[in-house]
């Protein structure tokens, strides 16, 4: 039976619970496509999973393969596939069934699209979770449209430097917080104003928005209703914003989860490829090394994104590994 290496979980806990470990390759279904990972984005949900704190993976469905995306080529398909073909490559946001730290995964076609091809698989592997999560934040949820204002909390992160290239592209006026580390790389990005939170409080220094998009949660969520207009929008990926003060002022208010979209993704890889958008990928890791990999986005600021890359990759990304990893 053809074997593969992929990274498990079969307890929750740190970093010392994911194991390196042989599995069968698996066989596409129906329409289904087998794609060889080159690489596998590495996010915040990935540890989450592990560590039990992510309500959609419980005990009882141990063991599982982490990584909720990957970039690589179209190995096999399912007698009704019509998406894809055998060489074609993409880059794809599996559903929670299927991990991404693994030498082979099965994807449906609602999950991928073609990669783009102005990125090497290491990048294109960055981009599919984060990428959605900021698209369907910005525009299926927030509905934003040209000549609006939108703040993002966190730009300089995996989702918000996304975030802030896709505004821009659609034509928003775009503000973002982050740490004094960022300024520079969030004003590259095409940021229009940018708040450095250690230093200013972002409601004394801008005007009112249409839309708040908040990756940080926390005291920066409820400082956040002095900057919406009323019939704004207020979109959270972490904490639902209280649905009383939102009543009040007049405001949407939500909290989403992302859900795989192959027509997103499609629009997504047709603006990087006319450079509008770059995605920024800090740091690779072999897979064998995933448990580092997910350390370091736990304990340690993170510009952009870290990927994990198959271990028989046969075109190596150029990205420099972290030292020391």
């Amino acid at each position: 039976m053809n074997m593969m290496k992929a990274v498990c979980i079969h307890r929750f806990g740190g970093p010392e619970a994911l194991a390196v470990e042989m599995l069968p390759i698996p066989s596409p279904v129906d329409d289904e496509v087998v794609v060889k990972v080159h690489a596998a984005g590495v996010n915040p949900v990935d540890f989450k999973i592990r560590e039990g704190k992510f309500p959609l993976i419980k005990q009882s469905q141990l063991p599982v393969v982490t990584g909720r995306d990957a970039s690589g080529v179209v190995e096999k398909c399912g007698i009704r596939a019509t998406a894809f073909r055998k060489g074609d490559e993409v880059y794809a946001m599996p559903d929670f069934d299927r991990g991404t730290y693994a030498n082979y995964i099965r994807i449906k076609p609602n999950e991928a699209a073609l990669k783009p091809k102005t990125l090497d698989h290491a990048q294109a592997a960055s981009v599919p979770l984060a990428g959605l999560t900021a698209w369907q934040g910005l525009f299926t949820y927030g509905r934003l449209h040209a000549g609006q204002r939108v703040l993002i909390h966190g730009g300089g992160g995996g989702v918000g430097h996304l975030a802030i290239q896709f505004a821009k592209a659609k034509g928003a006026y775009v503000i973002t917080t982050v740490s004094g580390q960022d300024i520079e790389f969030v004003r590259s990005l095409g940021a229009d104003e940018v708040i450095d939170y250690q230093k200013e409080r972002f409601e004394e220094k801008i005007d009112k928005v249409n839309l708040v998009f908040d990756l940080v949660s926390g005291e920066t969520q409820e400082r956040s209703w002095a900057v919406l207009k009323p019939g704004s929008t207020f979109v959270s990926t972490l904490n639902e914003p209280s649905q009383h003060r939102a009543h009040q002022s007049g405001i949407r208010a939500l909290r989403y989860t992302t859900l795989p979209n192959s027509g997103q993704l499609a629009e997504i890889a047709q603006l990087i490829d006319q450079g509008k958008v770059r995605p920024h990928v800090a740091h690779s890791y072999p897979l064998a090394q995933a448990a580092a990999a997910q350390e370091h986005i736990e304990k340690q600021h993170v510009q952009g994104k870290l990927v994990v890359v198959a271990p028989d990759d046969d075109a190596p990304s150029n990205l420099p590994a972290l030292e020391g990893a």
